[in-house]
């Protein structure tokens, strides 16, 4: 759930880093790649929808907004129910546009936050999920998206969020399809086949240097 990211430009002007933009759709395997740069290769990455879950923990001013707007159907206590939370932003546009415009700078301070401190690393990873659809392109010295076939898209949301065929859909469709965005891609990252070929497109692609 990332959204306009206004970076600090001292973050931005310290040249050269090598800052990969990692995205995707919903369940195309994003997490995955970015584990794989995380832990195998080493890579700090900055993850856009770990921020906005810290956006909505317990007792924030966010949490209390959402508690406000919807009340306790979309909690289980004092946690936020993301699935009933999902039920109504992923089918009512408005709703959504309300809560990312609520948890985004939220957002956006935590990564400046994270992407002043690296500002010395060589390489470091934004794995935001709408980068293109918030137009965050420049950001990044290189882009890549995380692809498969929508068919999966549907299959690992339904297996990985208990969900139907329908909420599935619904989830997809809040985002550009994969198809438009491989045309803006620098590089695309084939996540058809399993994790031991994720690991080696990973690879391949770590090791070619952008120009």
């Amino acid at each position: 759930m990332a959204g306009n990211l206004n970076l600090n430009q001292f973050a931005l002007a310290k040249q050269p880093q090598r800052r990969i933009g990692l995205t995707g759709g919903i369940a195309s395997g994003k997490s995955s790649a970015g584990k794989l740069l995380q832990e195998k290769h080493r890579l700090a990455v900055l993850d856009a929808d770990r921020y906005a879950r810290e956006a909505l923990a317990p007792g924030t001013t966010a949490s209390q907004a959402v508690l406000n707007r919807y009340g306790k159907k979309v909690f289980c206590g004092d946690h936020l129910d993301r699935k009933a939370l999902g039920e109504i932003v992923f089918n009512n546009p408005n709703e959504r546009l309300w809560l990312e415009q609520l948890v985004h700078p939220v957002v956006n301070q935590m990564m400046d936050q994270e992407i002043i401190k690296l500002s010395d690393a060589k390489t470091i990873v934004l794995m935001i999920p709408l980068l293109f659809e918030t137009g965050l392109e420049s950001l990044c010295t290189e882009i890549w998206l995380v692809d498969c076939d929508e068919k999966q898209q549907i299959e690992r949301l339904i297996t990985r969020d208990n969900c139907t065929n329908q909420q599935a859909l619904a989830r997809i469709n809040a985002q550009w399809p994969l198809a438009r965005k491989r045309l803006l891609a620098d590089r695309v990252i084939n996540n058809r086949n399993g994790s031991d070929e994720l690991e080696i497109e990973v690879a391949v692609a770590l090791n070619h240097l952008a120009v």
